[in-house]
């Protein structure tokens, strides 16, 4: 008798569904363009993209990224296209203007992602945006700062810097970032605070603690130990049984040893004990941080997904990653407000979605500028979210063993 399909990739589609029918809209009309307004339901200036929001974009991107290399079609290659070339006109083709390194990081990967797909090509566009993260590390510290001409160095700018140096072949530039991130950022419960500010008396660690600065560095951790790994032609299958094996994989035992601390120290101290994800303190819901436990759920499938098998330790950590995406994902999916028959998500996993409202008013209005009117579910980025970990889902049900 054969085993019952799996769900998640039918919900994965309607999570798709739900954010292309409330948010996607074409860029001013122009024909052949794509973007995610961000609010439903929207405003007037958010429907015509008056704020642009770049990192939220660059995850509404490999989202679809996420849906197209899962079940690839012509309609999800299309919207990625549409959506690349929307996000160049929006930004009048000068996608390095922007300040900070991490929105630019997170467009990179997305885009480089999408060169798996048929008809998405490397352009100048990208390659200037991988030389623009390089040419951002800093001289003295090794690493890129938070945005240009400032002296904050933080994770949500090497983290996701580091995989694509990985990605692309720049094995030392991404070891240089992740291994600063090592040395200075780690608590000493295992989780990883955000940066490090420098001031005047010296050095001054912000230790507060977001869900995705775990995934970013899991992922980065994840690459280099893959790539270490095909460096001295060891197999991501195979296994550590011999002292030839255990001396080639020595460089990246390193990086192995801390993915599985960071997942323990997720297991323990950012979810339930029945293994939901949680926000920590100082980590909204909402906004920018509507995102974050969603980047955390990609980069723990990719844990559980591709996490070499050769030994327990690993075999233990990959099926707590997937516990945890599991878990978390169907307490998404318990949780969520239908609307139409599609799935509107909640901020918090483990609370009851609310029906998201603007009562005609905008987004700069008084009323919710001071909170009165406030629903994180209005925001893009919190349905993102959403979308992603039931792609994490999705793409954990189709790996054996898990």
């Amino acid at each position: 008798m054969s085993e019952p399909a799996s769900p998640w990739p039918r919900r994965a589609d309607l999570a798709e569904q739900a954010i292309h029918k409330r948010h996607s809209q074409k860029l001013w009309k122009m024909p052949r363009t794509n973007l995610a307004v961000v609010t439903w339901p929207p405003g007037a200036k958010d429907r015509l993209f008056w704020h642009w929001h770049y990192w939220w974009q660059a995850h509404y991107l490999d989202c679809q990224v996420d849906a197209a290399l899962r079940e690839p079609t012509k309609a999800r290659r299309n919207r990625v296209q549409h959506t690349l070339r929307a996000m160049s006109y929006r930004t009048g083709g000068k996608l390095t203007a922007n300040k900070y390194y991490d929105d630019k990081a997170w467009l990179a990967l997305a885009w480089n992602r999408a060169l798996a797909l048929d008809g998405v090509r490397r352009t100048k566009a990208l390659n200037q945006l991988e030389f623009d993260l390089l040419a951002g590390i800093d001289p003295v510290t090794g690493v890129l700062p938070w945005r240009r001409g400032e002296t904050f160095y933080n994770i949500p700018s090497n983290g996701p810097a580091a995989i694509l140096f990985a990605r692309t072949g720049r094995l030392d530039k991404s070891r240089q970032v992740l291994d600063w991130i090592f040395d200075n950022l780690v608590r000493e419960n295992g989780l990883l605070e955000d940066g490090i500010r420098m001031r005047m008396h010296g050095p001054e660690v912000v230790e507060k603690i977001y869900t995705y600065n775990q995934g970013t560095v899991l992922g980065a951790s994840l690459e280099i130990a893959l790539a270490l790994r095909d460096e001295v032609g060891l197999a991501h299958d195979e296994p550590i049984d011999s002292f030839a094996n255990s001396e080639r994989a020595d460089a990246s035992v390193f990086y192995i040893t801390h993915i599985r601390a960071i997942v323990q120290a997720i297991a323990l101290h950012l979810a339930t004990p029945q293994g939901v994800i949680i926000s920590p303190k100082y980590e909204s819901g909402d906004g920018d941080g509507g995102l974050f436990k969603g980047i955390l759920a990609r980069y723990l499938a990719e844990v559980a997904v591709r996490m070499p098998e050769d030994s327990r330790e690993n075999i233990a950590t990959k099926r707590v990653a997937a516990r945890l995406v599991r878990a978390s994902a169907e307490s998404l999916w318990q949780h969520r407000l239908e609307v139409d028959g599609l799935p509107v998500f909640a901020a918090e996993w483990t609370e009851d979605a609310k029906l998201p409202h603007n009562y005609g008013l905008g987004p700069a209005s008084i009323s919710e500028a001071v909170g009165l009117l406030r629903i994180d579910e209005r925001d893009l980025s919190v349905q993102l979210s959403g979308w992603m970990l039931l792609e994490a889902a999705a793409r954990i049900s189709n790996a054996p063993g898990l």
